[in-house]
């Protein structure tokens, strides 16, 4: 069976829980707060992914989207490796990903799909404007000198006060995200903001409120275990979300059915959606 018979063949998501994906309900909760709480005070910017695999993440954060702002989403899909250890790591893990499946859970909760950038995630210093964006989620490589080089371009493409995410930061087969996180803790003046089982979360901007705010909401759930630790002279808050009830999700607009033969978007297109799906 060909590549795109195969993806055709498989049943639309009906819930985000049917997309397959490591997104887990504490991490669901800090996006759809930190999204909410920027739309709350007019803070206007791009949102930005590295690593989408099958779309769930991507799919969760295209529902904070407003008209005026762009949603990038960088992947190799099924495109080559740029390097010999990349593309191991790409055969070993991601040897069935491909872009129309990404593209066809989207377009199963979202009208339009985001710019897509088909391409390793070095090229976004070149096709993401400096300060353009609000929030975010690096999720792509997991080898040292890939997870830097996308930490130090997200520091330049995030706005004064954005907010970046890091996931399998503390995972035991991913040492090079780690390094590269905590390296930037270290060195650029990353800030902790917080930490789940799988991704950080911190800023290169504004601390003190954002922080405060967090604790706040943390304290009024008990369904989130939160604890505080001193790390490069930051309270970190680290969160144990095991038992987190998960935020309202975005709705599919299909119930389960074949997927229909849509053809792939070019490698660059445009978004532009309403706020939607926010608590």
């Amino acid at each position: 069976m060909s590549t795109a018979s195969a993806t055709e063949a498989l049943p639309r998501p009906t819930r985000l829980a049917d997309v397959k994906g490591w997104f887990f309900p504490a991490d669901q909760l800090l996006f759809d707060w930190i999204l909410s709480r920027q739309a709350e005070r007019e803070e206007h910017g791009d949102l930005l992914e590295l690593g989408a695999y099958l779309g769930k993440s991507a799919i969760f954060m295209g529902s904070y989207l407003r008209a005026d702002e762009t949603f990038t989403v960088c992947d190799l899909f099924d495109s080559p490796a740029p390097d010999d250890s990349n593309s191991k790591e790409m055969n070993r893990s991601y040897s069935t990903l491909t872009r129309r499946a990404f593209e066809a859970n989207y377009r199963s909760f979202h009208d339009e799909l985001p710019v897509i950038l088909q391409a390793p995630s070095s090229v976004i210093a070149d096709e993401v404007p400096a300060a353009s964006c609000r929030f975010a989620h690096i999720d792509a490589s997991h080898l040292y000198e890939h997870v830097h080089g996308d930490i130090a371009a997200t520091r330049d493409i995030l706005g004064p006060d954005g907010i970046v995410v890091l996931d399998d930061f503390r995972a035991e087969h991913c040492p090079g995200v780690a390094a590269a996180t905590w390296g930037a803790v270290a060195t650029t003046g990353l800030k902790p903001l917080c930490i789940t089982a799988t991704k950080f979360y911190g800023t290169w901007g504004a601390y003190d409120e954002i922080h405060a705010e967090l604790l706040a909401m943390l304290g009024g759930r008990d369904d989130l275990w939160h604890g505080a630790e001193q790390v490069a002279g930051y309270p970190m808050i680290r969160i144990d979300g095991k038992k987190a009830k998960a935020p309202a999700q975005p709705a599919s607009r299909h119930t389960s059915e074949a997927l229909p033969n849509v053809p792939s978007q070019p490698a660059r297109s445009g978004l532009a959606r309403l706020l939607k799906g926010r608590r």
